[in-house]
């Protein structure tokens, strides 16, 4: 069974950072392309960014270039997204993802994930 926790959202000044984490289940770690993606409100869910797991690949969005980072740490099975200067516009619900295939793609449509976690709170004030 799939199984993907978030965790690291919070409340945090603009400028700030923060860091979310996203546990995988062993099945899913090591063989899809796991990716971040948001949700502000009122707005439609936005990829933010993505990872393989085998031989690292990376793919972001443009707002989060040189902001975010996404990476793996193998021993945890988990992903994280490391973000920085944080602005009040990156106020949103943050959700990681599994691609629906292994194929190694590093897809960035909602249509290409399969299994979605419960979602973590991110506020930025300003």
């Amino acid at each position: 069974q799939v199984q993907l926790v978030e965790s690291g959202g919070g409340l945090v000044q603009a400028g700030g950072s923060l860091r979310l984490s996203c546990a995988a289940s062993r099945r899913t770690a090591g063989t899809y392309t796991m990716g971040w993606f948001r949700q502000a409100p009122g707005k439609e869910r936005e990829f933010v960014a993505a990872i393989t797991w085998s031989v690292v690949r990376t793919s972001y969005a443009d707002f989060a270039k040189g902001r975010f980072t996404i990476y793996l740490e193998n021993a945890k099975n988990t992903v994280y997204l490391q973000m920085n200067s944080l602005t009040p516009e990156d106020t949103a619900v943050y959700y990681c993802a599994k691609d629906s295939f292994s194929s190694g793609r590093l897809g960035f449509r909602l249509s290409e994930y399969d299994y979605w976690g419960q979602g973590t709170q991110v506020t930025v004030s300003s």
